[in-house]
């Protein structure tokens, strides 16, 4: 640990009745601050990279995940030597892995200090780091009992209201409509649009969640979207919006992506399906026109 700077000599200017040491002069105990600092152990991050912000000297971006945020920066020669070594430019959104230290700019009388995450190394995250990373968290909101919580809440055979969170104009929503129509259903849709893909996401999903959740009306939830890559896929697999899906007190629907596709969305929802159509004909659990036909 890095030791603290020696107190001004200064006497009788500290805080009254204050047990704390020093007073230090702030230089010194910055200096001491970068040399804590820089003593961190050097490890390997994984994040979104965002907020890209390249400079003539020096390349600025954060790394951000549901748990925190970290700022980042490299000499602009080493960053240039990353990219030529991987092949292909990061750019906003992407999942990478970055590896370096902690380092502390003390700043001066004239200019301001700052900390950062000092990047010597990054590559863009694969695919295998992507699920190894998101089986990790599958297992700790398993170990957290999160993936049964929403499996418990009663389904309405027939709700009156549905909330549905997908894209505006999207192909889901057609699909949505067109499955509920054929089931005769002749309820009312709550619309909770938002974005099913980039950065914007999840958070938008989760405000979404939260407006249906407060319409008394609504019974169950339906999210969805089509198929993609892993990589469009991911905000689905985002803790904060599983995290919210799982102690919803409302039943959620899942249809994301296709067959093959699984998020942790899926997993925490009362139902995962495989199509928006399925998703519709599962919130409506019989088929509205047929029963009238039979009644009358």
């Amino acid at each position: 640990m890095a030791s603290l700077p020696s107190p001004a000599p200064t006497e009788g200017a500290g805080i009254p009745h204050s047990t704390l040491a020093g007073p230090f002069p702030v230089g010194e105990y910055a200096a001491a601050l970068r040399r804590q600092l820089r003593g961190f152990k050097r490890v390997q991050l994984m994040g979104e990279l965002v907020n890209l912000r390249p400079s003539r000297a020096r390349v600025y971006f954060e790394l951000r995940d549901a748990g925190g945020a970290i700022p980042c920066s490299a000499w602009r020669q080493d960053w240039e030597a990353m990219l030529a070594r991987g092949g292909a430019a990061p750019a906003e959104g992407m999942q990478v892995l970055v590896a370096g230290g902690c380092d502390y700019y003390p700043g001066s009388a004239t200019s301001s200090p700052g900390f950062s995450f000092a990047v010597r190394d990054l590559r863009i995250a694969g695919e295998g780091d992507l699920l190894a990373r998101i089986e990790r968290l599958r297992k700790q909101l398993d170990a957290e009992g999160l993936l049964d919580r929403q499996a418990q809440l009663a389904r309405p055979v027939l709700p009156r209201s549905i909330g549905v969170i997908t894209a505006e104009g999207g192909k889901a929503r057609d699909d949505v409509l067109a499955a509920l129509a054929r089931r005769g259903w002749a309820g009312r849709l709550v619309w909770g649009f938002s974005p099913v893909q980039d950065r914007h996401a999840a958070p938008a999903i989760v405000r979404a969640l939260g407006d249906l959740a407060a319409v008394a009306e609504v019974e169950v939830v339906i999210v969805a979207r089509g198929g993609g890559s892993l990589a469009d896929l991911l905000c689905f697999c985002d803790e904060t919006l599983c995290r919210t899906v799982a102690l919803l007190g409302i039943p959620v629907i899942a249809s994301v992506g296709h067959h093959t596709d699984r998020t942790l969305l899926d997993d925490v929802a009362a139902v995962s399906c495989s199509t928006p159509t399925h998703a519709a004909e599962a919130a409506v659990g019989v088929d509205c026109r047929r029963a009238r036909l039979e009644q009358a």
